[in-house]
C-alpha cells in the first residue's frame, strides 16, 4: 500500500475506531486488518457545474465514512452497517450486480468495489468482511454517498495491494458512481481524496487537478441542515438537469457551426469558441429562448429524429421528459462558473472587505440556483433568509439541492450569536429540533482527505 494513504489514527477518530473494532468482533468473530476513512464535503461555491466541465470550490468536512475491513479466503463480500436502518448484505465478489432502480446503501459500496475491479480488469477477487460507520447526515447534500463510494474504492485497492495516485482513484470513483444511475461530475470524489487540512481546493477537470485556496481568517463557514432529505439517485431531478445542460451545449454548438454531435458539456462550447464566460452568457441570450423546449423542437434544431434524441443523447430516466429549460440552465452554469473564479481571486487578493465580497457571491449563487436552476425548496430558501438575518454575510444551498444543507459565511465575532439565533428560529420552533444538533447546525473548517489506518 502506498505511503500516501497510511496514517496513524487521529485522536478524534481513535475512539470511533476502537468502538468499530468491538462491533466488528461482535459481528464477524474476528478483528479488522485495517480501517479506511473518507470525508464528506461542503461545496463553498460552484453548484451543478462540475458535470458541465467547470471548476468548483469545496472543502472536506470532519464528518466521514469509516470502514473496518478484514480480507477473507472465500469470494464472499459481506457488508454490515453500524446503523440498524441499513440491513446487512452479502454477494459474490466476482458477480457484482448494482440495481439502478434501488439506491440502497450497499450499492454505493459496490460502485467503488466494481470501479477498482474493472480498472484493473480483475475477475478472481478475494472476499472481505466490512463494517461501515458513517456520521455524515444522509441525503443532506454533504456527499455521504460519494464518501462511501470513495471509501469502498480505497478499501478494495488496499485489499488488492495495488497502487494508484489520489487523482487516479478520484477519477475511477467518479466514473464508478454512475453505476448507481446518477450522472454527476467529479467534485465529490475529488475533494474526498485530494483535500488537505486547513485549505479549500479549487478543483479543475480535464485534467483533474486541485489548487489550494486560502479562506479568510476573519470568517467561519457554517453548515445548516434544512432537514429535508433528497436522495439524488432516487429522483430524476438531478439527471434532468444534467441532460438540460447537455442539450443546451449541443444547441449552442450547432448554432455556432461547431461539431455538436461530439459536444457533451457547456465548457466544451466555450473552449471550442475560445471566448470568455461573459461572452458565453451573451451567446446564450442570443441563441436560446427562455420558454421551455419540447423534444420535437430540440429535434428540429439539431436535425435528428425523436428516436435518435432518446437513444443517443438522453439518459434512460430522462427519455420521457416533455419540457427542457435550456436557457435557464446554461445561464446558471456560465454565471456560476464565473463566480467560482471571482471567489478564488478575492481570496488571493484579500481586500479589507473580503468577507462581504465573498458573501455577495454566495448570495448571487443561491438566487441563481433558486431561480435559474430551480434546485432549491421552500425550507432551504427560509433557512438562507434566517442565516442572513442573523449575521451571515452570504448564504446559499450546497450540494444537489431540493433539500439538504446551506452553507453560510459568518464573521468570526458573530459566530456564537449566529448559531444560537438560527438554532432557536429554524430548529426549536419546529420538530426539526429532534435532529441531533451536531448534525443540523455546525461550524466547519477544511479537513483532510481519505486515509488508511492499520490499527485502532
Amino acid at each position: 500500500m502506498s505511503e500516501i494513504w497510511l496514517r496513524r489514527a487521529l485522536p478524534c477518530v481513535e475512539s470511533r475506531l476502537l468502538k468499530l473494532k468491538e462491533m466488528f468482533n461482535s459481528k464477524f468473530g474476528s478483528v479488522p486488518k485495517f480501517y479506511v476513512r473518507a470525508p464528506g464535503r461542503v461545496n463553498i461555491i460552484g453548484e451543478h457545474i462540475d458535470y458541465c466541465g467547470y471548476s468548483v470550490l469545496p472543502v472536506a468536512v470532519e464528518q466521514d465514512m469509516l470502514i473496518a475491513v478484514e480480507p477473507v479466503k472465500t469470494h464472499v463480500l459481506q457488508l454490515a452497517n453500524t446503523n440498524p436502518l441499513y440491513p446487512d448484505f452479502s454477494t459474490s465478489a466476482n458477480n457484482i450486480q448494482i440495481d439502478k432502480t434501488k439506491p440502497l446503501w450497499h450499492n454505493y459500496f459496490l460502485c467503488g468495489f466494481k470501479g477498482i475491479q474493472e480498472h484493473f480488469g480483475l475477475s478472481d477477487l478475494t472476499g472481505m468482511n466490512c463494517l461501515v460507520d458513517g456520521n455524515i447526515p444522509p441525503s443532506s447534500g454533504l456527499s455521504s454517498s460519494s464518501a462511501l463510494v470513495c471509501c469502498a474504492g480505497l478499501v478494495t485497492l488496499t485489499v488488492l495491494g495495488m497502487n494508484l495516485s489520489k487523482v487516479e482513484l478520484a477519477e475511477i470513483c467518479a466514473k464508478s458512481e454512475h453505476y448507481i444511475g446518477t450522472e454527476g461530475g467529479g467534485m465529490d470524489q475529488s475533494i474526498s481524496f485530494l483535500a488537505e487540512e486547513g485549505t479549500a481546493k479549487l478543483i479543475e477537470f480535464s485534467p483533474l487537478r486541485a489548487t489550494d485556496v486560502k479562506l479568510p481568517s476573519g470568517a467561519v463557514f457554517v453548515i445548516a441542515n434544512s432537514c429535508v432529505e433528497m436522495n439524488k439517485a432516487a429522483t430524476s431531478h438531478f439527471n434532468i438537469r444534467v441532460m438540460e445542460c447537455r442539450l443546451a451545449a449541443k444547441l449552442l454548438a450547432k448554432h455556432k457551426c461547431l461539431p455538436w454531435e461530439e459536444v457533451l458539456r457547456l465548457e466544451e462550447v466555450q473552449a471550442k469558441l475560445g471566448v470568455s464566460l461573459e461572452e458565453m452568457l451573451l451567446i446564450t441570450e442570443d441563441t436560446l429562448h427562455s420558454e421551455p423546449y419540447g423534444p420535437e423542437e430540440i429535434c428540429r434544431c439539431l436535425g435528428i429524429s425523436l428516436q435518435e434524441l432518446k437513444t443517443q443523447i438522453l439518459s434512460p430516466n430522462t427519455q420521457d421528459v416533455l419540457t427542457f429549460k435550456l436557457y435557464q440552465r446554461a445561464k446558471h452554469v456560465y454565471s456560476e462558473a464565473a463566480r467560482v473564479l471571482q471567489f478564488k481571486k478575492i481570496c488571493e487578493e484579500a481586500p479589507d472587505n473580503t468577507v462581504q465580497l465573498l458573501g455577495e457571491l454566495m448570495n448571487q449563487s443561491h438566487v441563481s440556483c433558486r431561480d435559474m436552476y430551480e434546485c432549491s425548496c421552500p425550507e432551504l430558501d427560509q433557512l438562507v433568509d434566517i442565516c442572513r438575518k442573523f449575521g451571515a454575510q452570504g448564504s446559499r444551498l450546497t450540494g444537489a439541492g431540493w433539500g439538504g444543507c446551506t452553507v453560510s459565511i459568518v464573521p468570526a465575532d458573530k459566530l456564537s450569536s449566529f448559531l444560537a439565533n438560527v438554532h432557536e428560529v429554524y430548529y426549536q420552533r419546529s420538530n426539526r429540533s429532534l435532529v441531533p444538533e451536531k448534525q443540523s447546525l455546525f461550524a466547519t473548517k477544511p479537513g483532510g482527505g481519505a486515509l488508511v489506518f492499520l490499527e485502532a
